[in-house]
């Protein structure tokens, strides 16, 4: 079986954390002996065609190369939202994709199209999937549904794609159930895998230390946080490992609060520093809203670095309160505060936490797991494709 995976977000060099996920995807799919390739946009200083830990990479220019940045770096939306430019580069991305999927659909012959997130990958694969006849599965992360709440023009380009889909398939329940208005049938909940092999727990835990990360934005609650730790009786240290729009705001709160020298702000770091971070922490604090999934909670599990998150979105399909960490109403600072200072204060609670997470984590979320069930996806996909023309 051959799949071809469309999506504007994939590592640009071993190590890269932009999409991380979907290379462990591929990997995994690999080991199923699923034969896959990915079509990605281009960026300054990176190679038009690469293979990154075995998977072959083909990158498409959609713009001058000082106009190629809707990609990577997360912010897509914001980007076209704010200028005339930014939407005549986002009309030339989809162009190009298209184009791109469609020479390559018809050079490598996959059996199947896997776009991720329906906008706007899953577009450009679905004319191309109605052009070549090749079946496509699409799969919503996030902030594609999150982007319908925003614009009501992108709802009939959603239901158009999502319904041209042999399958659709979503991060979590909570997206499962906003793509169900758009879907001919109930959405498949399937997460993204995570390099579970990278991750693991460490005798070097430091009793004082909570780790955020995430990009520095309302969504991602790094406010919340910031109040949160201010809050705690306990004297801790937070490590804030990302960047974004409200980095400087967070800063002038923590500073706001007393806590400023308290407050470390490691900016992006590669990958494969991650597991050490997260290993060495006590807690991670999440305070997400409407996240899709939220892979880096499952990321602490598996270090035993249970997660104290807001009830909301795909977080609780990750976190099982009082069992694999804990989960407090979204908006609530104090109980955030509280539940904090339950886990660094009590060593024996952490540890139960830590080890039912892990546990959780490694039977859901291996790269293996999650592949098996995409490649179960995949067959149906093409079954479907097989008995309508012998019909």
């Amino acid at each position: 079986m051959k799949a071809l995976f469309v999506t504007h977000s994939f590592p640009r060099f071993e190590g890269d954390p932009a999409g991380s996920f979907i290379l462990s995807l591929a990997e995994g799919l690999s080991h199923q002996g699923v034969e896959v390739r990915v079509l990605a946009p281009g960026a300054p200083n990176v190679s038009a065609a690469a293979t990154i830990n075995g998977i072959p990479v083909r990158r498409f220019r959609y713009a001058p190369r000082s106009y190629e940045t809707l990609a990577y770096r997360g912010t897509m939306a914001e980007d076209v939202s704010r200028s005339i430019t930014g939407k005549f580069v986002l009309a030339s991305f989809i162009v190009a994709e298209t184009v791109a999927l469609r020479s390559e659909t018809a050079t490598w012959k996959p059996d199947v199209l896997h776009a991720h997130w329906w906008f706007p990958n899953g577009l450009a694969a679905a004319c191309v999937s109605r052009l070549s006849g090749v079946p496509l599965v699409t799969t919503s992360h996030g902030t594609d549904l999150r982007l319908l709440n925003a614009n009501a023009a992108a709802r009939p380009l959603a239901r158009f794609v999502f319904r041209r889909s042999a399958r659709v398939t979503c991060v979590s329940q909570w997206l499962a159930q906003q793509a169900s208005e758009f879907s001919r049938s109930a959405p498949i909940v399937a997460p993204m895998p995570v390099a579970t092999s990278q991750f693991a727990p460490s005798d070097d835990r430091d009793d004082n230390r909570i780790v955020f990360i995430a990009r520095l934005s309302a969504q991602k609650g790094i406010e919340a946080a910031i109040r949160a730790v201010a809050r705690m009786r306990r004297s801790v240290v937070l490590d804030v490992i990302g960047d974004g729009p409200d980095r400087a705001a967070a800063a002038e709160l923590a500073n706001q609060l007393g806590i400023s020298e308290r407050v470390l702000w490691l900016g992006h770091v590669p990958h494969t520093s991650v597991p050490a971070l997260l290993a060495r922490a006590s807690a991670l604090v999440a305070p997400f809203t409407e996240e899709g999934l939220g892979l880096v909670a499952v990321e602490a599990q598996l270090c035993e670095t249970p997660p104290v998150a807001f009830r909301s979105g795909g977080l609780t399909d990750i976190v099982d309160d009082e069992v694999t960490g804990l989960l407090v109403s979204p908006g609530d600072i104090d109980a955030l505060a509280a539940g904090l200072e339950r886990i660094v204060s009590n060593p024996a609670l952490r540890a139960r936490l830590g080890r039912a997470g892990r546990a959780a984590a490694l039977a859901r979320f291996t790269p293996q797991a999650v592949a098996e069930q995409y490649s179960h996806v995949y067959q149906e996909a093409i079954n479907d494709r097989t008995d309508s023309r012998a019909s």
